[in-house]
């Protein structure tokens, strides 16, 4: 049944800039999908909805006579769909992807509703480098004054705004009395000032206040908790909770303003136990924090500089016990990529809260430098282990640190390995988890002769796996060839005839970790019917047995 919301725009007039209907009926090009979701982001941003729709297996004409579209139907799977959806990962940026894809029935016919998202505030989205908008029902190139009017958005600060019927009572003693110390660690050349400043000349100079008003960053950072009110309907508050190794909750606790000084508390719950490297003959100490006290300030704060506020909520911060810390805020990441970021390491020109991120910086909370990511990368793999994980889908910027090992012996060689720089350290990384690589990224790692196997199962190379004493690992990577393989089925026939399990038996063990079941008894068959072509093995149908050449004494 189709849902009546839907159901009534196929009786619309027209099509909008944020409604667009195809008949698709069997297929639809990607890339005309890409330049539909460029054009229907960028104007959902710009109309203020929380979407545009997208609709497959619907007439975009309404036929005389007629009050509604006509409904064709769509045969388009769900491999298909999942194929775009990794398409437009890969090409459109920011990176984004569907809200939801949502399938129908309508008079017995299948439709396909695709959810898309807003262009994030002040980023224009663009398909391979291209944008684009509609101009009522077409499909047009984006105009230089649309492009303005987003990439303007980003002047807008929320943090700066004046809070009304604020003032300084709404904020907590203590913390300013915190924000004095930070602020005298910051900029020492005021040490002797500072103390002869009043409350309202301090937090003038910190730029936390406006001329003497109240901003919105004040109550973030400073303001009691009670004062969090008046920043309806946005919300300032921090949630720690543990989870154990199956996801369920076992603790939690919410933080609320003043963040300053609530930083610490938020800290100091984090179970940042001991973690005892177990290994022989290695650099390894004896013991080591899980996590880098760095690492967490480093993340929290950012989750804080970086929230969007306006959406109403919160930061999360995730633990799962003796495994990894997820943190969570809200809202696109500006800087498009982590990519950019890791190769540029230089500050971003646009933050989504530049107010309060000033008055961060001016309390030695964080730093404009543009190194804060890179270091995490940095101290990560100088610990020997994973390398941070960011999901930046769905309005959110998840980064996950783990506090583990996978694999002394590998990741301590590689880390140690001079000639490998930041970007092949990231990019094998991947590699070990398992993660989906762009064809022009492997065909890169395959020329430095990084990794080897065939897509989607690729694995570290031998050269590497040897200087990380893993030969027994690229051995199950890689397993046997075809002509090992090939000679193994002629030594089991000369001793006589046998059914093909027999061979699946002796072979399975030995072919590549990287294969699954089905996979590995695919190939075994493959094998023995390359050895029948050659003619040097034969079938009747139960048992295979081996063709015996011609006496040439005969």
């Amino acid at each position: 049944m189709m849902d009546e919301n839907y159901k009534d725009m196929l009786g619309a007039n027209t099509e909008t800039e944020v409604l667009e209907f195809k008949e698709a009926k069997r297929g639809f090009a990607v890339d005309d999908l890409g330049k539909y979701f460029s054009a229907l982001s960028n104007e959902a941003n710009l109309y203020q909805t929380s979407e545009a729709l997208l609709f497959f297996g619907v007439e975009d004409k309404i036929k005389p006579g007629n009050s509604e579209r006509c409904v064709v139907g769509t045969i388009i799977d769900d491999k298909k769909i999942n194929e775009w959806k990794h398409e437009i990962h890969n090409n459109i940026s920011p990176k984004m992807s569907f809200t939801d894809v949502v399938r129908n029935r309508i008079d017995g016919k299948n439709i396909i509703i695709f959810k898309i998202p807003p262009a994030p505030r002040g980023i224009p989205v663009s398909w391979k480098g291209h944008f684009y908008a509609r101009e009522g029902e077409s499909l047009v190139a984006m105009s230089i004054e649309k492009i303005e009017r987003i990439r303007k958005q980003a002047q807008y600060d929320w943090s700066a705004e004046i809070v009304p019927n604020a003032d300084l009572n709404d904020l907590d003693e203590d913390a300013i009395a915190a924000a004095r110390k930070q602020f005298s660690e910051k900029n020492p050349k005021f040490v002797d000032e500072i103390p002869k400043w009043d409350d309202e000349t301090f937090l003038n100079k910190s730029k936390l206040l406006i001329k003497g008003k109240v901003t919105r960053a004040a109550i973030i950072l400073l303001g009691k908790p009670e004062a969090e009110s008046l920043l309806s309907p946005a919300s300032a508050k921090i949630s720690w909770i543990l989870r154990d190794k199956d996801g369920n909750p076992r603790d939690y606790e919410h933080f609320s303003c003043p963040f300053l000084t609530n930083i610490e508390n938020v800290y100091n719950k984090i179970r940042n136990l001991k973690y005892r490297y177990i290994a022989n003959n290695t650099l390894f100490p004896d013991e080591i924090l899980r996590y880098d006290p760095f690492t967490i300030r480093e993340s929290l704060n950012n989750c804080i500089a970086h929230q969007d506020y306006t959406l109403g909520g919160k930061i999360n911060i995730v633990e799962y016990e003796n495994d990894r810390l997820v943190f969570q805020n809200m809202g696109d990441f500006i800087p498009i990529s982590i990519e950019n970021v890791l190769n540029n390491d230089a500050p971003e020109s646009q933050y989504r809260n530049p107010f309060l991120a000033q008055a961060m910086v001016n309390l030695n909370m964080i730093d404009t430098i543009g190194s804060g990511i890179r270091k995490l990368y940095e101290i990560q793999s100088k610990r020997y282990f994973p390398l941070p994980d960011y999901d930046l889908s769905n309005r959110k910027v998840e980064l996950t640190i783990t506090g583990k090992i996978l694999d002394i012996a590998y990741v301590q060689k590689l880390a140690e390995k001079k000639d490998l720089t930041l970007k092949e350290i990231i990019l094998l990384d991947k590699v070990q988890k398992k993660r989906d690589l762009d064809d022009d990224v492997i065909k890169y790692l395959r020329n430095k002769s990084l990794i080897e196997g065939r897509k989607p199962n690729l694995y570290i190379s031998r050269t590497i796996a040897v200087d990380t004493n893993q030969e027994n690992e690229y051995i199950k990577n890689k397993g046997i060839d075809d002509d090992y393989c090939k000679k193994i089925i002629l030594d089991r026939l000369n001793k006589g005839a046998c059914k093909r399990k027999e061979f699946e038996d002796i072979l399975l063990s030995k072919l590549p970790d990287g294969l699954s079941f089905e996979q590995k008894k695919v190939k075994i068959r493959n094998i023995l019917q390359s050895l029948r072509r050659e003619n040097r093995i034969q079938s009747d149908g139960k048992l295979w047995q081996i063709i015996q050449p011609a006496d040439p004494a005969l």
